[in-house]
């Protein structure tokens, strides 16, 4: 998603907190030059780093991320706050899990070991190895600053290919130290880091040394990539946005779909391209379920991220701000309504949190946005049908029946991530082998609960390749098939 992060005539990134609007420092943007010799010293460095044995290329990443961990708490988990605004329990838990990898490379190095069908008894045998692709240009989110690029490097680096990272914009320093910190301990040129906007990822994804791209970010910016590697056939991962929806039938546990959906809209201040983003509640108990969402929605606090008591945290930009209070507003005016709206900080105005009618665009220095509840929403709203990438839980109702279910989870042009929620097992099931994305938390939230050997990908427009699980760390590099007789 664009933020409207603003270069100076220095040709540097003006990196802000989003919680105060101070400057954290301006970051120097790469020139054509400075892409293309990163991408050179990453073709060098491959010849070696490809032929440097799988278990020895595992130890070497298991080591960059001890480096990791040795920084993650203070400094990490603090810059990862102060850049986009994550409240700091959250931002620990992000930079904790960057670095906590070991087996995360051990069933990467599983997926990258030869395979052999038939012996030397047989007529025949055949082995597959894997080949790397050379450069791999990696694009990184701001949501997740630290936590997405292991998810990515890690898969690249161990199948034999080098890597070069542009970190988002809006998270420079955040991507920096992480990839630094990493790079300290592997060869030269191995993996790298460059500073820019758009204009230098294009650059860097059009450089005809670049053999292949994994990026997580907006599907709009994905299709702009998937243009830009068509000419030369890049291979490509791309992790992209969702609009993903969650069903409550009659029969769910109320209490634990309702701390569910409240947690998991506000989480990252609902930065999350998993997000529940569509809550479908069945009409029979949605007054009963509005209202604990509600008493749980109430709980929550909008502030500093860097206050350990702030569950909510400023949005990540002002344009991000104003897109999810522009999605609200035009729901209100278009017959949503309002259950509840929280307090922000003062430093921006804004309406009584009991007027449950309208909502504020007010611009300042700070990009808070109360949290927001909404019902009866139809599924023409624009609300039901963009991403919010906000702190908002969105309710309507459908008539209880599975088919209706069904057909509302899937009316979307996004497949990423979905929840059903029944005490009936057996129709929870049902349910979900008939929504079209990736993964389908059954009375869960899937990312948290999912076995780490799950793939993570996404149907529709949500996303390009898989870039975990087996069949994800696999899509890092070529099989060959070599046949002895």
């Amino acid at each position: 998603m664009v933020q409207g992060v603003e270069i100076d005539d220095d040709n540097c990134l003006i990196d802000c907190n989003p919680a105060t609007g101070e400057v954290i420092a301006r970051v120097s943007c790469a020139t054509l030059e400075m892409v293309g010799e990163s991408v050179t010293t990453a073709q060098e460095a491959s010849q070696t780093w490809a032929q440097t044995p799988l278990e020895e290329r595992i130890g070497l990443l298991k080591k960059a991320c001890q480096a990791l961990e040795k920084i993650v708490d203070p400094e990490l988990t603090n810059l990862i706050t102060q850049e986009m605004g994550k409240p700091i329990a959250e931002a620990r838990a992000e930079a904790e899990e960057a670095a906590d990898k070991s087996e995360f490379l051990d069933l990467i190095e599983a997926a990258n070991r030869d395979e052999v069908y038939g012996d030397d008894n047989g007529e025949s045998k055949s082995v597959v190895v894997r080949d790397p692709f050379g450069v791999v240009a990696v694009m990184c989110p701001w949501n997740f600053p630290a936590g997405e690029i292991p998810f990515l490097i890690l898969p690249a680096l161990a199948a034999g290919n080098t890597v070069v990272v542009k970190p988002s914009e809006v998270t420079p320093l955040t991507g920096k130290l992480t990839v630094e910190t990493m790079a300290s301990v592997l060869p030269h040129g191995v993996l790298q880091v460059i500073q820019g906007d758009g204009k230098v990822g294009g650059w860097l994804v059009e450089d005809s040394n670049v053999a292949m791209v994994a990026m997580t970010g907006s599907t709009a910016v994905g299709k702009e990539i998937m243009s830009k590697c068509a000419p030369s056939l890049k291979r490509l991962v791309l992790e992209l946005g969702g609009k993903d929806p969650m069903v409550v039938f009659a029969d769910a546990d109320l209490e634990q779909a309702a701390k569910d959906a409240v947690e998991n809209s506000l989480s990252n201040t609902g930065q999350v391209c998993c997000s529940i983003e569509r809550i479908y509640v069945d009409q029979q108990v949605q007054e009963e379920f509005q209202q604990k969402i509600v008493g749980i929605a109430q709980t929550y606090k909008v502030g500093n991220g860097a206050d350990e008591s702030v569950t909510v945290g400023p949005l990540v930009s002002k344009t991000q701000r104003d897109r999810v209070a522009n999605q609200v507003d035009i729901a209100v005016e278009d017959g949503a309504k309002i259950l509840y709206q929280s307090e922000i900080p003062s430093s921006n105005s804004t309406n009584d949190a009991a007027d449950t009618t309208t909502t504020t665009t007010t611009a300042n220095s700070s990009n808070y946005y109360p949290i927001t509840v909404l019902t009866d929403l139809r599924q023409d709203m624009e609300i039901q049908r963009v991403e919010t990438f906000g702190p908002v839980v969105a309710l309507s109702t459908f008539d209880g029946s599975e088919s209706e279910a069904i057909r509302l989870a899937n009316d979307s042009e996004y497949g990423l991530s979905s929840y059903v929620y029944s005490t009936d097992l057996g129709k929870a099931a049902r349910v979900a082998r008939q929504i079209r994305s990736g993964q389908v938390g059954i009375n869960c939230y899937s990312i948290a609960h999912a076995k780490m050997e799950c793939p993570w990908v996404g149907h529709k427009g949500s996303g390009f390749g898989c870039h975990s699980g087996t069949d994800g760390f696999r899509q890092f590099s070529v099989p060959k098939s070599l046949v002895f007789k």
